[in-house]
């Protein structure tokens, strides 16, 4: 009442709307002795009608009855709303009573595994999000609970193997209990290191009088750090340059000194394939050369008699072009053709 939201150690939980709300949590040193109000405002969905009612939660200081053995155990067959219901709390209670056999046991802390870091589970199977249980007692732990720390276990539960718990057929029933995370605190081997606070009076040493800078600033002449900054790489590029032409332009041999310094065999060798070059390209230019036989008719393909070639030596085909057109040659026999009105002729 009077906050915008719960204390940071209260939590509500509700799975669906028809479904019981819970307020759950374990209340921190500096609630102690200061009355918490809830205020619970509810609202029925068909008529609207609203209902208030104020909780009220009075904290009490637990030193007064010490609990310094405490024993978390993570329950994976259980939601936090579960075992926050009076009879399961009784029977887990009841089950860890008969294992570790104290005069006064208490639950301490109910956490849902989802707070601590866990995943929303499969819907499938009737999963479980689990929930972290701790309890407190007046007595040392059992030699069922310190069955945990053999390191037989401890390898078992590295390697992602159950471990083997004598007292686990106690919960087994109805409580599915991950001995790998229980997790055993004994307060009375703690040494609680404090530190004694040195209080003054509140009132800062006499440093003498304030004095803030003044309003005037002097002006700031950055000409020698534009020099540095743009100068500087300049000069240093404009060498790099100068340097990079030298060696390209004035350290070049020239044809006189390779000729001087190549073997006159290569050289002789180099001159011809120029010279075969040239001549190559030279004919290249000239197509005055006879066709191949191969593209010439020996034969007649009707009469069979032997026809001379198409063109004379002295025949000029360099202007020939590359697809004649159909022309009537001395020696080209004609093929019949037909007519629109089926007639042949020739």
């Amino acid at each position: 009442m009077g906050y915008p939201d719960r204390p940071g150690w209260l939590r509500y939980i509700q799975r669906t709307p028809f479904s019981d709300g819970v307020l759950y949590g374990s209340p921190t040193f500096e609630s102690v002795g200061k009355p918490t109000i809830i205020e619970i405002t509810a609202y029925n969905r068909r008529t609207f009608e609203t209902a208030r009612h104020n909780l009220v939660i009075n904290i009490m200081s637990g030193e007064d009855f010490p609990l310094p053995y405490q024993a978390e155990f993570f329950i994976k067959n259980m939601n936090v709303e579960e075992i926050l219901a009076s009879e399961i709390l009784g029977d887990f209670l009841g089950a860890v009573k008969n294992v570790w056999q104290p005069d006064r046991l208490n639950a301490i802390n109910i956490t849902s595994a989802l707070d601590r870091g866990g995943r929303v589970p499969l819907p499938i199977n009737d999963m479980k999000e689990g929930v972290y249980v701790m309890v407190g007692a007046d007595v040392p732990f059992s030699s069922c609970l310190r069955e945990v720390e053999n390191p037989q276990n401890q390898l078992r539960c590295s390697q992602e193997m159950e471990p083997a718990i004598s007292c686990d057929k106690k919960f087994r029933a109805q409580f599915h209990i991950d001995w790998c995370k229980i997790s055993l605190v004994d307060k009375t081997k703690q040494v609680l290191i404090t530190q004694e606070l040195m209080r003054g009076e509140g009132i800062l040493p006499d440093a003498g009088e304030y004095k803030p800078p003044s309003e005037t600033l002097k002006t700031r002449d950055y000409y020698i750090d534009f020099l540095i900054t743009l100068a500087v790489p300049s000069a240093v590029a404009l060498v790099l340059f100068a340097i990079l032409a030298y060696i390209m332009c004035c350290r070049r041999e020239g044809m006189e000194k390779r000729n001087m310094q190549t073997p006159d065999i290569q050289l002789v060798h180099h001159s011809a394939i120029q010279k075969s070059t040239k001549e190559l390209r030279d004919m290249s230019k000239n197509r005055e050369i006879a066709w191949p036989l191969s593209t010439l008719p020996v034969f007649h393909p009707v009469t069979g008699e032997m026809v001379p070639p198409l063109h004379t030596d002295t025949y000029d085909n360099t202007n020939m072009p590359l697809m004649q057109t159909q022309q009537t040659l001395p020696h080209q026999t004609q093929i019949p053709q037909q007519q629109n009105a089926g007639q042949w002729y020739t």
